[in-house]
């Protein structure tokens, strides 16, 4: 029963996140501020872990192509397609699940226990608007980052497979070009739509409610990373139930 209370909170914020507006000449700022947190603040991480991830995924497809018989180019279709259906969308939402939603988390969790929520609520302001509504806009742009990530795993797997020797750049340049399908480009952005909404609200949810003093910071980070990845692990599957089968 506990579970269906938290729901129930979560949609009920949810509405009176779209409820009344905050003006925009205010809004304006707060989503420009989240923007430079939380998604060009994030890139630098994405891409170093998309290039190394990227380079892993090929060398170890082109190490278990043992048979003679087998083309070589199969590395640079393995790696596209690792990349762009599971590794870009779904794994780094998972990682921004720890750096996005805990920052989330504790910066809303702070404000709750500092009562800076409280004091904005007597001057008249929608907090849930205030604080919640830009973090789903700057978010809205995740499927940005995700882009740069499938062209660095596939740049990084390209790098490890050349220069490392497993395949000469010409089979797998033709391995990525192989049965491509452009509609598993488009299932990737739509599951990233998802995730930003689920990276930008849950966190929010469990700072916005966090209870408790300054110790209970910390926890409530906790909590929201693992519930953030369990629903987005759950999206992911009922998202390729419906588009893929």
């Amino acid at each position: 029963m506990k579970i269906l209370t938290h729901i129930g909170k979560y949609f009920i914020m949810l509405r009176n996140t779209f409820g009344k507006f905050t003006k925009w000449r205010i809004l304006k700022q707060l989503i420009l501020k989240d923007i430079d947190t939380l998604i060009i603040g994030s890139i630098g991480i994405v891409s170093f872990i998309s290039f190394f991830v990227g380079g892993v995924v090929a060398i170890q497809t082109a190490l278990n192509l043992e048979n003679p018989l087998l083309p070589k180019n199969l590395i640079g279709f393995a790696t596209r397609q690792s990349v762009i259906l599971e590794f870009a969308p779904t794994f780094i939402s998972v990682i921004m699940a720890g750096k996005v939603g805990s920052y989330i988390t504790s910066s809303l969790g702070t404000m709750r226990v500092t009562e800076q929520i409280d004091a904005l609520e007597v001057m008249g302001i929608n907090t849930y608007n205030y604080l919640i509504f830009p973090k789903i806009i700057s978010l809205s742009l995740y499927p940005l980052i995700i882009c740069v990530s499938m062209f660095l795993g596939i740049f990084g797997g390209y790098i490890a497979c050349v220069y490392g020797g497993f395949s000469s750049s010409a089979d797998f340049i033709e391995g990525i070009q192989m049965d491509f399908i452009p509609f598993h480009v488009g299932y990737a952005f739509i599951k990233t739509l998802f995730f930003s909404f689920i990276l930008a609200t849950i966190p929010s949810y469990h700072g916005y409610f966090m209870t408790g003093g300054a110790l209970e910071v910390g926890k409530a980070s906790t909590v929201s990373f693992v519930w953030t990845s369990v629903v987005i692990i759950l999206v992911n599957y009922l998202i390729t139930q419906l588009l893929l089968t």
